[in-house]
């Protein structure tokens, strides 16, 4: 019972840093690569103990230190529990959601086999699909709670931009559900685990091109970032639902947008790009095509799984920021048209396709 507990205790914290070091390297490309992108310096006051500014570690250090020495402002006539509670509401959310997450397969500990995962779950994907829904409440209360009209016009921008996109990202996920017949997110990444023709990896991305475009646009809809950051729309709404906020639970609200980018990052890398699943990589080593084999320990095998499943949702969150500093932001009418009457007729249309090949796939055998 305590080796369990402490099991479950170390699979959580082992989470949780990577989910903080993740938001600190996604925060430095959002400085850095940006900058890179747009011909300027970017971020160069960064300056640490005397080292030098714009390094990832100084960066990751300078946040916090800069908001937790701000002043923790808070409006007059607000409501002061929801003004406090609504950050912690969208942090906790995206938090809980990763850690349904697999990044790896299975590690043998005092004779157990404990998965790579700090929540096993048998419903990954309704899980997550459920946390993702609720970090909503976040941004619609701090938009309420704020009294302020800018603020209060965010929140429902995010509430109705919400509604629209998870249509077409949950039908998406129907997609992959009915092509790997589970919702269990650690089996559909060992069934990524084949062939097709003895050479490609089975992965979703060549089973489902078009499940994968829909659910891209859709996560970084449902991540509130350009081009669909309407919720925040500094033209038009100052700085949105968090326009009332400062020092830690301003952190809250920025952190909670970047750690919502690496779940959309991971659930790409786990549906649709094998997750921890290294090409030709078997529980005792490689296995390529040909005949050629290479034995590895099994603490190797284990290494390598946790960093490529990282590589992974570091690089897809890399190209949702590349995304973010390449397109303008639509108006929201093209919002709202693009996610009823484009995304989400094309995803019944490969949900619809998706039943028809697996029919004929079954009734062939």
């Amino acid at each position: 019972m305590v080796l369990e507990i402490g099991i479950a205790l170390l699979r959580i914290v082992a989470v949780l840093a990577m989910v903080m070091v993740m938001a600190g390297i996604y925060g430095w490309f959002e400085r850095k690569v940006s900058a890179l992108m747009q011909d300027r310096i970017g971020a160069n006051r960064a300056s640490i103990f005397g080292f030098a500014g714009a390094g990832l570690i100084n960066t990751m250090m300078a946040d916090p230190l800069k908001f937790a020495t701000k002043e923790d402002f808070v409006p007059s006539g607000v409501d002061r529990l929801l003004h406090t509670l609504a950050p912690c509401v969208g942090l906790f959310a995206v938090l809980v959601a990763f850690a349904a997450l697999p990044f790896g397969d299975t590690v043998q500990v005092g004779g157990r086999y404990v998965p790579l995962q700090a929540v096993p779950l048998n419903v990954g994907i309704l899980y997550i699909l459920a946390m993702l829904s609720l970090s909503v409440y976040g941004v619609v209360l701090g938009g309420w709670a704020s009294n302020n009209r800018f603020s209060f016009l965010g929140g429902i921008r995010g509430s109705a931009q919400m509604i629209s996109y998870e249509l077409a990202m949950g039908l998406s996920l129907v997609a992959m559900v009915m092509t790997y017949g589970t919702i269990d997110l650690q089996e559909m990444v060992r069934a990524q685990g084949h062939l097709i023709g003895g050479w490609l990896p089975a992965w979703g991305i060549f089973y489902q091109p078009l499940a994968f475009l829909l659910f891209l646009i859709a996560g970084i809809a449902e991540t509130k970032r350009a081009p669909f950051d309407l919720p925040e729309g500094e033209s038009e709404l100052v700085g949105g639902y968090f326009t009332e906020y400062s020092g830690m639970k301003y952190l809250m609200f920025f952190m909670s947008d970047f750690i919502e980018v690496g779940v959309v990052a991971g659930i790409i890398a786990t549906l649709f790009f094998g997750g921890w699943q290294v090409p030709y990589l078997g529980a005792d080593g490689f296995h390529f095509p040909f005949g050629l084999s290479l034995a590895l320990p099994a603490v190797v095998v284990i290494l390598l799984q946790l960093a490529t499943f990282l590589l992974k949702v570091v690089f897809f969150g890399w190209l949702q920021i590349l995304i973010r500093w390449t397109l303008p932001r639509l108006r929201y009418d093209q919002l709202m048209w693009l996610g009823w009457k484009g995304m989400l007729p094309v995803s019944l249309f490969n949900v619809l396709a998706t039943a028809l090949i697996v029919l004929a796939v079954q009734g062939s055998r």
